[in-house]
């Protein structure tokens, strides 16, 4: 295939292609990258093969920031090289019996191994009927909760019932892991604050608020970042308590902020930037951001399960 050209974009879903249906590639792919360096731990990427605006495309989720679509990419047979938007960045990967191998250069210096599985649908229907409501934090202390990084100093502390970000520091996770499930949480997000609560520890619903046109509707408040954009513009409040209510079944997403609809049933096409790893199809934990700034306050923080 001729190599196309593609600069970052808004995130949309990419479309089959039948000109691409002969293609191996073709569809969604959770990665891991191992990088060669030692101590460098190994951690996610993800990519999507298929059809932007009618043309051939290849969207990838780096391990950190938004997702872009390559810059220049090029299959022949089960062989695919990709030229990341930034133009240094260069993959080479082969497929065979729906699992990807290959390698990821930086400046054409070997930087990493990658390895990749196709990502699962997780179509499935919502359960009949949901748990109650169980608090996963107490509003004493930090019981059920952990930094994702155990050697990043946490400032994270419990304080008049609220969990409170002294400054800018770890981010937290729950111990427990968690399949499809209904949230409640409530946040008081500062005048320039910026932090984000994790979903199964792989998609980020944003929190922040930044000047007002520092983020499009991809990167903005109640969005799920660079994937899905809130279908309707809420008044900014910073300094107050607003609420998120927040149900995942499989991919698919219906955010509540502050009573209001403001994603319905939508696709998460795969893992957003800063994701625990990329095994979508596995439970995974919630986590919330406390290493963008400081002052960042949550509360009154409900999980609901499905009913066995």
């Amino acid at each position: 295939m001729k190599p196309f050209s593609f600069y970052l974009l808004a995130a949309a879903a990419l479309l089959p292609s039948a000109a691409q249906s002969a293609t191996p590639f073709e569809g969604r792919w959770d990665l891991v990258v191992t990088p060669k360096a030692s101590g460098v731990k190994i951690y996610p990427d993800w990519m999507e093969v298929g059809v932007k605006d009618g043309v051939p495309a290849v969207r990838i989720q780096p391990r950190s920031g938004s997702a872009f679509y390559a810059k220049e990419f090029k299959t022949e047979g089960t062989h695919l090289s990709v030229l990341w938007a930034n133009g240094t960045t260069t993959w080479d990967l082969d497929v065979k019996d729906g699992k990807l191998a290959g390698s990821e250069k930086r400046d054409g210096k070997p930087f990493a191994d990658l390895a990749g599985v196709r990502a699962p649908l997780l179509k499935r229907n919502p359960p009949k009927e949901w748990t109650a409501a169980e608090p996963i934090f107490n509003g004493k202390d930090l019981t059920g909760w952990e930094p994702t990084d155990p050697a990043a100093v946490n400032h994270y502390v419990a304080k008049d019932g609220e969990l409170l970000n002294e400054s800018k520091g770890a981010n937290l996770k729950t111990t427990r892991k968690f399949d499809d499930f209904k949230l409640h949480i409530e946040y008081n997000c500062p005048a320039e604050g910026n932090s984000g609560v994790y979903l199964r520890g792989r998609y980020e619903v944003q929190v922040e608020y930044e000047k007002v046109d520092a983020n499009d509707r991809f990167h903005s408040i109640g969005s799920v970042y660079s994937m899905l954009a809130p279908a309707v513009d809420l008044p900014r409040k910073p300094g107050t308590w607003e609420s998120f209510d927040i149900t995942l079944v499989g991919r698919w997403l219906t955010v509540v902020r502050n009573g209001v609809k403001t994603i319905d049933n939508q696709e998460i096409a795969g893992i957003t930037g800063g994701a625990l790893d990329s095994n979508e199809g596995e439970p995974g934990p919630f986590y919330i951001q406390g290493d963008h700034t400081g002052g960042m306050k949550y509360r009154n923080i409900t999980i609901q399960v499905p009913k066995k």
